[in-house]
């Protein structure tokens, strides 16, 4: 089975997952059947291009993708996330859903602004959005839930979800100035291009959205999150916090209260030290998920890096795979067509 992939987007998380795709393209074949190639790339500073030479945009490049003869034609959408609006990802995402296009995305702002229209949009086209990478770098969050825990009704969730403000809450703990824990995060290409985004809890704010949109049914945007971030005063009270036996974290939450209203919030909260979000050090991540039927659930990310990240690409790929590649002869019971 073939795979052709637009990129859209070539950054930091884009490089990744192209590399990623030719350490795996062994694995994908023998265990997958799956054959991937890059066909086309949009960037928003060094243009599109599609079968090897230059297009006129990203939409261009789309319907190139579309024109193919390939068993699957994937979108991979990586734009840097636009607080305001969700754009121009969104409208990247409708395209390709328009053109019968599969859409994998890491960008938070489509599932943040718009998930229900094109969630929709998607169904109806009969092609898959997905978008693991979107919170949590690859810890499965979205396709766990969908996937293991039918009839499960989710009232609520709290974690810690934004890895760039956990490594500074750790390192400021220690000693370090804010500045300097957030350069490094910089370098290693985990803050966000603008890192106030990160520090003034947007980041938080939009994973926060997407997850109570996906798992709880809202129809919420990052700004209808109560938000609040860090910055170099929060230093000293994560510090003094710490001398108490105690830790500051950013955390996420949401919540339905008794009469149905959503409640959800981003805010630099003293934790005790048994709290498991307390635990968390430098780039780890973790949800506590509020279940009626299984009570409370914890996923935790012990590291993150773009390698994550772009193995949750990765894993929303071979998921279009499963869902609408050719059957595997060797799954064919007796009754099904051969």
């Amino acid at each position: 089975m073939r795979a052709d992939l637009a990129l859209i987007g070539f950054g930091h998380v884009g490089q990744r997952f192209a590399r990623l795709l030719d350490e795996q393209r062994e694995s994908l074949t023998a265990d997958h059947e799956l054959s991937c190639r890059i066909v086309a790339t949009a960037t928003r500073r060094h243009g599109s291009e599609a079968g090897g030479q230059p297009c006129a945009d990203t939409f261009a490049a789309i319907s190139y993708l579309a024109a193919s003869d390939a068993d699957l034609r994937v979108v991979v959408e990586t734009t840097t996330l636009d607080i305001e609006r969700g754009e121009p990802a969104i409208s990247h995402v409708r395209a390709a859903i328009a053109a019968g296009c599969h859409v994998v995305t890491a960008n938070k702002g489509p599932v943040a602004f718009a998930y229900e229209s094109l969630r929709d949009a998607a169904a109806a086209a009969g092609v898959s959005f997905l978008f693991e990478g979107a919170v949590m770098d690859g810890v499965p969050v979205f396709n766990m839930i969908r996937a293991t825990l039918p009839c499960v009704r989710i009232h609520g969730f709290e974690g810690v979800v934004n890895t760039t403000t956990n490594h500074i809450l750790t390192e400021m703990e220690r000693g370090a100035g804010f500045a300097e824990a957030l350069t490094k995060m910089q370098a290693e290409g985990i803050a966000e291009a603008d890192p106030s985004l990160d520090t003034d809890g947007w980041d938080a704010a939009a994973k926060t959205a997407a997850l109570a949109n996906v798992l709880m049914g809202a129809r919420i945007t990052p700004h209808d999150v109560a938000r609040s971030g860090i910055a170099e005063a929060t230093g000293d009270l994560a510090r003094s916090a710490r001398a108490r036996g105690r830790r500051i974290k950013l955390v996420a939450s949401a919540r339905r209260s008794s009469d149905g209203a959503l409640h959800a919030r981003v805010e630099p909260r003293e934790l005790p030290a048994d709290h498991l979000l307390a635990g968390l050090d430098g780039n780890a991540n973790a949800l506590i998920i509020e279940t009626d039927l299984l009570g409370r659930i914890a996923i935790v990310q012990l590291s993150g890096s773009l390698t994550q990240t772009a193995y949750a690409l990765l894993t929303d790929l071979i998921s279009i795979a499963r869902t609408h590649g050719p059957s595997d002869p060797r799954t064919l019971g007796p009754s099904d067509p051969k």
